[in-house]
């Protein structure tokens, strides 16, 4: 990776973290340099989270200065802020890896690095999980450190407090670092980041106590006595205007506000913390994007970007389809059907950007809400809406969703409300892996009763879907794919489809191909070139996951003995599954031979969707093969 040594003369050098903290001081600085230089080149030729690594560099180092990472645990929250760490423990030579198949993950991974000590991709996780790892060391007997680092956006999951509330109670030692940049991949919403935006900085307090405590020192024989009442005074007066109030409800000992950019400040604070035996929470003031001016300036941009040019920060150009993606046609749709329907409203959980709802924002802002990294919540909350006679579109990413199963069962389906799921990225994402695959949504959401799952082959029926379900009495679920469409042109007005039937996109003889949403299409292009070789095969697009389409099924059965079962989904429990199940339950599977083409039993790293498409034999390629082993 490092193809310059002059230009990474100090990071060049170094191997594991104990190599940094054995720098010297006026090395660091440089060392800063070239870290955001590796990164920003990287970055830009690949894409990755950008922002976020970049604001956190000097934290990265204090950290690694101050603690023994060779027996301390450090543990990152989501992760999207930790490629300075990968840089510094060992990995240094493969970080032009970064993100691709067979490459470095974007995310921390226990399997990755023994410097990696939880896998994230997920929000709010650090502070139980580096609790855990503190009753563990108690419990063996150990003396080590354990360092929850945490952005003030995923301290508003409730994960994140339930976490505090019990470490609290604990009292186990153990140290939380609160990267406080007003900012999680969106601007930040809610009380909380209000809150913790109350600052008051310490030179004006330190410059308050002094003349207070002066004063007050200089009044003959109760000036002792008083100076003491007004230290503690002051000391209330710092808690009561900056956040420390709330931590230390926690039991937690608030140290800060302190500038996370300013790392022989940092490592002051962090060596007096660790003589401390209990939680101590210390709140550090950060710049995301910091050290590259375009990140500096669009930091929701910048946090996970693609390819740029380094010297202006603009996009590279690409030769792609030039259509627009589905999540700007689902946003566009959105917006065009509440124009004609005022009980909608749409609700994302701090992705308006990344789920295609800021244009719902500027339209209708008072029927819009960012409830922050809440996905439980913004599902109860879409289901009070709905009591009331509203039509919540709730839009997130299928991955995300998976965070409130529990609610998505007992608050919605179970009182059978009127709410609407949009999930964004169904199926693989590609760079960002395992974590971000939405591979699991299919399987999870068709086995709960009274919700209509569905997927979209494209553009035109996204729309016409989206329709159907805000005129459905009772809640839907919708899965679409990351990326473009194929040019399917938008009603204006989408009519509404039939629920429980699918359509026979292309005719044929030998076999059948089931399948829908994003390989509906490959599976068109298959059968149109296995027409050339001498078979004919017909491709039924079912549209739904529930209720599944079961006459026109029944009636392929009846004229197909070969059915090739296709989906972007885990095989087990997912759409195949379900057709499987009817034509089993119909006993009409006898003679037939039957292959289901989907996701295994694994969790699938990263690469493009293209490389893991064609590796899990889901793309038109694969497709072809399948039906020719079937046809045999």
């Amino acid at each position: 990776m490092i193809n310059d040594p002059k230009k990474t003369a100090i990071l060049s050098k170094i191997r594991r973290p104990g190599d940094v903290r054995a720098l010297e001081t006026d090395q660091i600085d440089v060392l800063a340099s070239e870290l955001r230089d590796v990164i920003i080149s990287q970055v830009s030729c690949h894409g990755g989270h950008l922002a976020p690594s970049l604001g956190v560099i000097e934290l990265t180092l204090a950290l690694f200065r101050s603690f023994d990472l060779e027996r301390d645990k450090l543990v990152w929250d989501v992760g999207h802020q930790a490629y300075a760490h990968k840089l510094l423990t060992g990995r240094a030579d493969r970080f032009s890896t970064l993100r691709q198949k067979d490459g470095l993950s974007g995310f921390p991974r226990l399997a990755e690095s023994e410097y990696d000590h939880f896998g994230v991709g997920h929000s709010s996780t650090s502070i139980s999980a580096a609790l855990g790892m503190a009753m563990a060391r108690d419990l063996k007997g150990e003396d080590h450190e354990v360092v929850a680092v945490i952005g003030d956006g995923s301290l508003t999951a409730g994960l994140a407090f339930e976490g505090l509330n019990q470490a609290g109670d604990l009292g186990r030692k153990m140290v939380v670092v609160l990267n406080d940049n007003e900012m999680s991949i969106s601007k930040n919403v809610g009380a909380l980041s209000q809150f913790l935006s109350r600052k008051m900085t310490t030179p004006f307090l330190q410059r308050l106590k002094a003349d207070v405590e002066g004063l007050l020192g200089t009044i003959p024989k109760i000036g002792d006595d008083l100076a003491g009442y007004a230290k503690r005074y002051g000391d209330s007066v710092k808690s009561f205007f900056t956040p420390g109030i709330l931590f230390e409800a926690f039991h937690f000992t608030y140290v800060g506000p302190i500038d996370g950019h300013d790392t022989a400040q940092m490592v002051k604070v962090f060596e007096e913390i660790k003589k401390l035996k209990k939680p101590v929470l210390v709140h550090v003031m950060t710049k995301k994007g910091k050290g590259y001016q375009p990140a500096e300036c669009d930091p929701s941009h910048y946090h996970g970007v693609g390819k740029f040019i380094p010297e202006t920060g603009l996009a590279r150009k690409f030769s792609g389809s030039g259509l627009p993606s589905y999540t700007s046609i689902f946003g566009s749709t959105l917006c065009a059907l509440a124009d004609k329907d005022e009980k909608i409203v749409a609700i994302t959980a701090a992705m308006p950007e990344g789920t295609g709802t800021e244009c719902f924002h500027q339209r209708f802002p008072e029927r819009f809400v960012d409830v922050g990294i809440c996905e439980q919540h913004a599902v109860t909350f879409a289901a009070g809406l709905a009591t009331q006679g509203y039509k919540p579109a709730v839009a997130i990413y299928s991955t995300f969703l998976q965070r409130a199963y529990d609610q998505i069962v007992h608050d919605v389906c179970l009182q059978n409300l009127n709410v609407n799921f949009f999930l964004d990225r169904g199926g693989l994402v590609g760079e960002d892996g395992a974590t971000h695959h939405g591979v699991f949504d299919m399987s999870f959401l068709r086995h709960i009763p009274n919700l209509v799952v569905m997927a979209p082959k494209d553009e035109a029926e996204l729309a016409q879907m989206m329709a159907t379900a805000f005129a459905h009495d009772g809640p839907c679920a919708m899965r679409y794919p990351r990326g473009t469409g194929v040019g399917a042109k938008v009603s204006e007005n989408p009519r509404r489809i039939a629920i429980g039937k699918g359509e026979l996109v292309h005719d044929g003889e030998d076999a059948v191909i089931v399948t829908l949403g994003s390989r509906v299409y490959p599976a068109m292009e298959a059968a149109m070139e296995l027409e050339k070789t001498g078979l004919s095969v017909a491709v039924f697009n079912s549209r739904f996951v529930k209720p599944l389409p079961a006459k026109q099924l029944l009636e392929l059965a009846g004229r197909f003995d070969r059915i090739l079962l296709l989906e972007e989904n885990a095989q087990a429990g997912g759409f195949g599954s379900a057709v499987l199940e009817m034509l089993n339950e119909e006993n009409v599977l006898s003679g037939k031979r039957v292959h289901q083409l989907a996701i295994p039993d694994e969790f699938i790293e990263h690469g493009t969707q293209k490389e893991l498409r064609a590796m899990l034999g889901i793309d038109k390629a694969g497709i072809k093969k399948a039906v020719k082993k079937l046809c045999k």
